[in-house]
């Protein structure tokens, strides 16, 4: 089996200005798509958001994150699946209300 990433790429000022019961309902899509496909989830973690981030470039440290973006990595699942046909089956369902997944193969050395 090849692991994949599953990154979850979203507007995070669309969660800022939502009705508060958003967030009840993504959570229980990430419980439901963690249901549907926990034989094929080894692990994963939401992130904090994008304001607590530090980029390191060289020896430069600055506050924040380096790309001015709509959407931010705001966290992923870490996959098994037998082929790039089957991981994308999967990052289809991956819930990303206010964006997009990607989904890269994890380099085997």
């Amino acid at each position: 089996m090849a692991q994949y990433l599953v990154l979850i790429y979203e507007n995070e000022n669309d969660y800022a200005n939502a009705d508060p019961k958003v967030y009840g309902e993504v959570m229980k899509a990430h419980d439901r798509f963690s249901e549907q496909w926990g034989d094929a989830i080894v692990g994963g973690n939401a992130l904090k958001g994008s304001d607590t981030a530090t980029t390191v470039r060289g020896d430069v440290v600055t506050d924040g994150v380096f790309v001015e973006s709509k959407e931010v990595l705001g966290g992923y699942y870490l996959i098994e699946a037998a082929d790039l046909d089957r991981a994308l089956e999967i990052g289809k369902s991956c819930p990303a209300r206010f964006g997009g997944v990607e989904v890269r193969p994890v380099m085997t050395y």
